[in-house]
């Protein structure tokens, strides 16, 4: 019997993102909102009910942290956004075409589509859009899946004088990635230096919890301490085992699909040293996959 879909979780259409900031003024009232739901603080010392300058639209003045001088501050100090000689919209409306792209959007089709006049401006933007989105999430719980994988062209494909002849799980050719995901639930990706035993250990008992009901994981060797730890399952690779029982890891390995996908198919080559920033991109809309608001959430961490 097929089992019923469930309804796709409405995201912030173009129609909708329009009629909602039409205006600047739209997107720093949106703002204000998001960065102080419970009135406006100073940013500097967290002062409340700062004094509004009425000669200059969305700026505040505190004289706590200040007395003599007094301290004046705008909607965008201290975010992401401030020093910008880009409108608020522009920002906004990179954030939702990041957000709204299952694999991603290049930094080139943003230039593009946005009609910026230089790379480096949208590239720049969409790097600090992926800082923000950095999220700390509790440990994980449940059925927990946990695997490693790695970013990276195939040697083979390189240039005579740029092969590396790696074997097996180096990451001296490609770049490794450690993630655990809860199912039906948050993922915690990291990239790492190396995919050795004390590196892997750290990682899980960072991101999973001990309270954790069953912990899946392939045959690698790295793995193999977990069981003195947590209730450990593992399902042989190797053997050309894929699920036995309640033990595979077919939803991580969903998550590194995308992020590979969107690798080759819409960044085409992401350095080692921004993977980071790719990864917590990845990651933040994985987690937020059945948030209605998932561009409020962003614009609160900014």
């Amino acid at each position: 019997m097929r089992r019923k879909q469930p309804k796709p979780v409405p995201q912030l259409t173009n129609a909708q993102f329009d009629a909602m900031f039409s205006t600047e003024d739209d997107c720093c009232a949106y703002l204000v909102a998001r960065r102080w739901p419970d009135g406006v603080r100073c940013p500097r010392c967290g002062a409340e009910n700062p004094h509004k300058l009425s000669n200059r639209p969305w700026s505040w003045q505190c004289y706590q942290c200040a007395p003599e001088t007094s301290y004046r501050f705008s909607h965008l100090a201290g975010t992401i956004f401030e020093n910008t000689n880009k409108p608020l919209r522009d920002w906004f409306k990179v954030t939702h075409l990041m957000l709204v792209s299952k694999k991603g959007m290049s930094a080139l089709q943003i230039m593009r589509y946005m009609g910026f006049g230089s790379y480096k401006t949208a590239w720049g933007m969409c790097h600090k859009i992926r800082a923000a989105l950095i999220e700390d999430i509790e440990k994980l719980g449940g059925i927990v899946e946990i695997d490693e994988t790695y970013i990276g062209g195939k040697d083979k494909n390189r240039h005579w004088d740029k092969k590396i002849h790696a074997d097996g799980r180096s990451a001296k050719d490609k770049t490794p990635i450690v993630g655990a995901v809860k199912r039906k639930g948050n993922v915690i990706a990291r990239v790492v230096s190396n995919v050795s035993r004390e590196i892997l250990e750290r990682f899980v008992n960072e991101a999973v919890s001990t309270r954790v009901s069953l912990l899946c994981s392939d045959d690698f060797r790295s793995y193999n301490r977990l069981r003195y730890r947590f209730p450990h399952g593992v399902v042989n690779h190797s053997a050309g085992k894929h699920v036995v029982g309640a033990i595979h890891t077919n939803t991580i390995e969903g998550f590194w699909s995308l992020i590979k996908r969107g690798c080759v198919g819409t960044f085409h080559k992401v350095s080692r040293k921004y993977l980071p920033l790719y990864v917590a991109e990845f990651q933040f809309r994985y987690n937020n996959r059945h948030n209605p608001d998932i561009f409020g959430t962003a614009m609160a961490g900014v």
